[in-house]
């Protein structure tokens, strides 16, 4: 899918029963979760490693619509929103379905960690170097210039 947000990872959900709550609709604490798979998914392909030291600073959820069991297709997707000298903003929510209806949306900031120091570091420039990479368009003209990922798919991943 092209698309003016640049590198978009797309984590599959799998909905189970346990995830609902006694309205019949997905529980708030598990919109949360799945857009802790598309975080980790996002930093793993787009830092090309399996360890990512960062950590969650900030949460900005919006609930738009509700997620019921019956629904088919639900997945949690993010993307690069602004870089910053230690910390990257993820644009994430959650879809349903073949339209993608929007269930939630909102915005994460992520900061790079140092464990032995055991506080915030900056990023290093090959960091800053692929996160700018993998921007859009969109997010570069609001933030610092970097090359386009306009022209790369969603990675579809399962959860």
């Amino acid at each position: 899918m092209t698309t003016d947000r640049g590198h978009v990872t797309r984590v599959t959900i799998p909905l189970r029963h346990r995830d609902m709550d006694t309205l019949g609709h997905l529980n708030q604490s598990m919109y949360h979760v799945f857009l802790e798979e598309a975080r980790a998914a996002i930093l793993r392909e787009v830092l090309g490693t399996e360890t990512v030291d960062y950590v969650l600073a900030r949460v900005e959820l919006d609930h738009v619509s509700e997620v019921r069991m019956s629904d088919v297709g639900v997945h949690a997707e993010a993307w690069i929103g602004r870089v910053g000298t230690s910390s990257v903003r993820l644009d994430t929510r959650v879809v349903v379905g073949d339209d993608d209806r929007v269930a939630a949306q909102g915005t994460t900031v992520m900061v790079g960690w140092d464990p032995g120091a055991r506080g915030s570091r900056k990023l290093t420039a090959e960091e800053r170097e692929r996160f700018l990479a993998a921007q859009g368009p969109a997010a570069e003209a609001a933030a610092d210039p970097g090359p386009s990922g306009a022209d790369r798919p969603a990675q579809e991943v399962s959860a």
